[in-house]
């Protein structure tokens, strides 16, 4: 049996913190994994530049709660749960993440935390463990089922090349680039004629 491991942001909604960008004029904030693949230099450099800015976890969850999920996406997430089982696998946080998935059908979702002072500023994040998009990936594969995965980031490569099939969705050129091993899809319909072959 299949089961499909999706990233959130640039596969299902837009990238958050391009949205943060935008709503707060802070062009530094445009950074994504698509950009940075350290995962860890790109979560303390957001950290510090809210602290410089003032920010705080209510300024980003006003933003995220005016975020709409991408064209399409609702139609293709319905037509994966009518075939499979379905795992949102992100590296956004659990405090951000409710609207989003309330907007998406409360698929499950494996993601981290953020720790927030008592002023409602973000501190630090927690996350869920090393790597968790391959562990996640790999316990899956544990239990005896294979894995078709989905991204479109340099943090989602470890997992798609862990998965028995591993698909960029609207990567950008630089991933592209990098990782020219791993299949290339640009819209929902591309998506579907791979995932048919399987389930």
């Amino acid at each position: 049996m299949y089961v499909i491991c999706s990233d959130l942001e640039g596969v299902f909604v837009p990238e958050v913190w391009i949205n943060v960008a935008e709503k707060t004029g802070i062009p530094e904030l445009r950074l994504t994994t698509r950009d940075v693949p350290d995962y860890n230099v790109l979560m303390r450099s957001r950290i510090k530049i809210l602290e410089e800015k003032g920010l705080k976890l209510k300024d980003i969850q006003e933003v995220i709660a005016q975020i709409r999920p991408l064209d399409g996406a609702l139609d293709f997430i319905g037509w994966i749960k009518e075939r499979t089982q379905f795992i949102v696998v992100s590296d956004t946080f659990i405090q951000f993440a409710e609207p989003l998935m309330k907007q998406l059908g409360r698929p499950t979702l494996f993601c981290h935390s953020l720790v927030i002072d008592e002023e409602n500023r973000i501190i630090d994040y927690k996350l869920r463990q090393k790597d968790p998009k391959r562990k996640t990936v790999e316990a899956l594969q544990g239990m005896q089922y294979q894995v078709i995965a989905m991204g479109d980031s340099y943090n989602d490569i470890s997992m798609l090349k862990q998965a028995e099939v591993g698909i960029l969705f609207r990567p950008p050129d630089n991933v592209i680039k990098d990782h020219p091993e791993l299949p290339v899809v640009y819209d929902y319909e591309e998506l579907k004629k791979i995932l048919v072959k399987y389930i």
